[in-house]
């Protein structure tokens, strides 16, 4: 009898050693591979079950087996010499080319030369130019997004790319399992009713669905033909569209055309085959792509497999380079002690660091969360500032106005390590100073968020606010 009650209590910790090992051998962040093993030994069963379902990297192992190698640039790009990118960012700012070689080094991709970028501002400008896109698109059609809502800006894309099928356009889509949950009933099984060929990105059921929980591939790319590129943050739903109500959401989207949309292109292509096991190739996909403009560009994509860290380490990369000016535009401020360490010395160094972020959040304890920790970058120097009227969700960092990074990349960690992410970096004055006036702009007509507001809040809601904090992790 007394070898049935000591079973469990043995399997129990022998559980507790195993995932002990793991743990200490996979997590690179000390503190978290602490947290880990605290979980489970002091809540047995229930911390190992949760190590298991949200600790452990189920995507890395595959997502690798399936990567390609890096394809070239296409005939007609020009990798960049020192000379044309000093040109690009003027002589005051030629310390920005430190920065590109620090991300050369980081992404194995190289900076190109010719290309051209718009920017898109909300759902009004962005919707009508990727529909247009669609309708002109002769050979191929890419799409992935995270949410695809089922209303008219979904339909008008699903009738769109009905269309383009028709037509004998290839069309691929990659919606996210997890991101087609917001809209009801959800848009994958109507575009499959359509003949569209779709995919989702880590399906799952009950168990299996909250394995990948973390892993969500939040990319939002459309390339037509393989040579007109858009990214940014904006999902396909009725929110972005000034007209949809107390709900509108402001973003920012980008069009992009020229050498840099073949990687773009590769993004997209090794989460297909991640996601649906077909390999796409060919020069349907992949055209030659000539210079368009003057704008020097890469792709830097991120994500928990042997891309992570790659998004921390060019911002990072990017505050430690700046001289003059920072400009960030976030709708989801988590960074952590390492990038809240980048952002105050760069204070520090005289850099006017300013922070916009959105007054009234979508999601309620990310804002607990965030004004649980503005104190540590508003003590050193960084300005932040709080927007007014409808929800920011816009992405954008921009560098002494001479460098612009942008994509679907949030400064939280669910965007910076456990998420599928694609941003884009451009060397570009012309583009650079009229983003960080769209900024100045917003910033003008926002509220400045001072040490003093924090210190201010009431003692339930900044431990609200605190204990929201050590739960960012996982937000």
């Amino acid at each position: 009898m007394e070898l049935w009650y000591g079973l469990p209590a043995l399997f129990v910790t022998l559980l507790a050693l195993a995932l002990t090992c793991h743990v200490a051998l996979v997590k690179r962040d000390a503190r978290a591979a602490t947290m880990w093993i605290v979980v489970i030994w002091f809540t047995p069963i229930l911390g190992a079950l949760f190590y298991l379902l949200f600790g452990v990297n189920r995507v890395r192992r595959h997502a690798s087996s399936l990567k390609r190698p890096i394809r070239p640039p296409s005939q007609g790009a020009l990798r960049v010499g020192e000379s044309e990118l000093r040109g690009a960012v003027g002589t005051h700012n030629a310390h920005l080319t430190e920065l590109a070689e620090l991300v050369t080094r980081v992404t194995r991709l190289p900076l190109l030369a010719g290309n051209q970028l718009h920017t898109l501002v909300d759902g009004d400008e962005a919707f009508p130019a990727m529909l247009h896109a669609i309708e002109q698109a002769r050979t191929s059609i890419t799409l992935s997004t995270y949410i695809f809502g089922n209303d008219r800006v979904g339909q008008a894309f699903r009738d769109a790319l009905v269309r383009a099928r028709v037509r004998g356009v290839q069309v691929r889509i990659l919606v996210d399992a997890a991101g087609e949950r917001y809209s009801w009933p959800p848009m994958v099984p109507v575009l499959q009713a359509a003949g569209l060929t779709v995919a989702r990105f880590l399906p799952g059921k009950r168990v299996a669905w909250l394995v990948g929980l973390n892993l969500r591939n939040h990319r939002k790319l459309l390339i037509c033909d393989g040579r007109v590129g858009f990214t940014g943050g904006m999902n396909l739903r009725i929110h972005h569209c000034r007209d949809s109500g107390r709900r509108f959401t402001q973003d920012l989207h980008f069009r992009v055309e020229g050498p840099v949309v073949r990687q773009l292109q590769d993004i997209f292509a090794q989460d297909w085959a991640f996601a649906a096991g077909e390999r796409l190739a060919g020069e349907d996909w992949f055209p030659a792509l000539h210079p368009v403009g003057s704008m020097i560009s890469r792709a830097v994509s991120d994500g928990p497999d042997e891309d992570l860290d790659q998004l921390s380490w060019v911002l990072m990369g990017a505050l430690s380079t700046a001289k003059h000016q920072v400009q960030v535009l976030t709708p989801y401020f988590l960074p952590d002690r390492s990038l809240i360490n980048a952002l105050n010395l760069a204070a520090l160094r005289g850099v006017q660091v300013d922070i916009l972020l959105p007054a009234h959040n979508n999601l309620p304890f990310v804002h607990w969360a965030m004004m649980g920790q503005l104190w540590q970058v508003l003590g050193h120097g960084c300005r932040v500032w709080f927007s007014t009227g409808a929800f920011d969700h816009s992405k954008l960092m921009v560098v002494d106005e001479s460098w612009v990074f942008m994509g679907s990349a949030n400064w939280d960690p669910r965007s910076l390590r456990l998420n599928f992410e694609s941003n884009l970096e451009c060397y570009d004055q012309t583009l650079a100073s009229q983003l960080a006036a769209l900024v100045t702009t917003r910033i003008g007509a926002a509220r400045a968020c001072t040490l003093a507001d924090v210190d201010s809040r009431k003692l339930p809601i900044k431990l609200r606010d605190g204990f929201a904090r050590l739960l960012s992790p996982f937000l």
